[in-house]
């Protein structure tokens, strides 16, 4: 997996909720301003406290915010549980979860360009296996684990 030395990087907690935020199909520009400003949703489908962005990340270090939403970023540290989130945030889609010790794996479809994007964005120690590949406009099966598994 390739990366980039321009992407910041940021936690896990904060790369999900800009992901639920950015599921409401707000531009960049409205996200960055509603975030800075602190004009959140505060119920929803979402149990997510998004006013942890506004002062945190956003406050604390507003170019990484505006760096991450503006040219994407790469997560600091993931967990198991953290990328079935992220997917299903970032994605929509429900992806399955194996926490069988030895064999950890989050298995999802992914689009070729969801794929790309959650490379971009795994931190170091995880790989993606490609169980069967995207073919045209048909999204291909994957398995993300521990970059240690080469099962």
């Amino acid at each position: 997996m390739t990366t980039s030395t321009n992407r910041v990087r940021i936690s896990q907690w904060d790369a999900l909720l800009l992901e639920s935020l950015r599921s409401l199909g707000w531009s960049n520009e409205e996200l960055i301003r509603r975030v800075q400003q602190n004009e959140l949703p505060t119920d929803g489908p979402s149990d997510f406290d998004y006013a942890e962005l506004a002062t945190g990340l956003a406050s604390k270090e507003p170019e990484v915010f505006v760096s991450a939403v503006t040219d994407g970023y790469q997560i600091k540290y993931n967990t198991i549980r953290g990328i079935n989130s992220w997917i299903a945030a970032a994605f929509g889609r429900e992806p399955e979860l194996s926490l069988e010790e030895g064999s950890e794996a989050v298995t999802s479809e992914l689009t070729q360009a969801e794929y790309e994007r959650l490379e971009r964005v795994l931190s170091f120690g995880w790989g993606i296996q490609e169980v069967r590949p995207a073919t045209g406009d048909t999204a291909g099966l994957y398995r993300i684990v521990p970059a240690v598994q080469t099962n």
